[in-house]
């Protein structure tokens, strides 16, 4: 059984996203140590794909530079099994259906369980098909993270009721960025979800400002922020863990006040 619970007990979560050797690997392994001595509650590791579906310029352009630096799945499960030396809180990767098919689905979820990966999203995976990798990731004990969309629509109990880990709500159609608003009517789609699972929910998909993770907590279990942090490893590089610390304490000190 995964740890992801434990995100979420009697608290808000905070869950930062970094995609794996942006814009090298050792840098990648001291920010999420930074994300965690912040109040990280579950950190989302991106494995990079050189067509990553849904991503906006901010994402792809960390993706490319972590191919281009020599990034390998294997070398991110290494990181990983370093990592857990030191971090105990629940990680799930974030990747796409071909990085798990090439590598060949059984080996992949075989070795989350050993560096003890604790759920996987697959950004292009429908729901529809997710029966693809189902049965291999409960075999290994990792839960398979469901989205739900605001075009999700008639779906939503469905997915709701299947699923497992936490639910990613998309606040907004489109792909992932930072936002100045967020205009989605986020709170009937979690009243849909909280009828029919008692599964945590967290928003992400634009969040950047503490303001606005203060508000998606109120309205659900947690706050995803992923572009925001990309911003700042590109910016600051291998000196960006103390800065990207910094961002995750302000924005868990926003969700906890919810």
């Amino acid at each position: 059984m995964s740890k992801i619970k434990e995100a979420f007990d009697n608290k808000k979560a905070f869950i930062p996203f970094i995609t794996c050797g942006d814009p090298d690997l050792e840098t990648t392994k001291r920010t999420v140590c930074a994300m965690v001595d912040n109040g990280a509650d579950l950190v989302e590791l991106g494995i990079p794909f050189s067509d990553p579906t849904a991503e906006g310029p901010t994402i792809q352009g960390a993706n490319l530079r972590a191919l281009s630096g020599g990034v390998t799945t294997d070398k991110i499960f290494d990181m990983v099994k370093s990592l857990r030396d030191d971090v105990k809180i629940p990680m799930v990767f974030m990747t796409y259906a071909n990085v798990v098919f090439s590598y060949g689905s059984d080996k992949f979820f075989s070795k989350c369980k050993d560096v003890e990966i604790d759920g996987i999203i697959i950004a292009d995976l429908p729901y529809e098909e997710k029966e693809e990798f189902q049965d291999v990731c409960d075999k290994y004990g990792v839960d398979l993270i469901s989205f739900i969309a605001p075009t999700s629509e008639d779906r939503i109990a469905e997915i709701a009721s299947e699923a497992k880990g936490f639910l990613y709500i998309v606040s907004s159609l489109g792909v992932t960025g930072v936002r100045s608003e967020i205009k989605t009517d986020l709170e009937s789609i979690i009243k849909t979800v909280r009828e029919n699972s008692d599964i945590p929910c967290a928003i992400g998909f634009g969040i950047s400002t503490p303001e606005q993770a203060k508000k998606m907590a109120r309205i659900s279990d947690g706050a995803i922020v992923g572009s925001a942090i990309i911003k700042l490893m590109e910016k600051y590089g291998s000196d960006a863990p103390k800065y990207v610390g910094e961002y995750v304490r302000s924005m868990k000190e926003a969700v906890s006040e919810e």
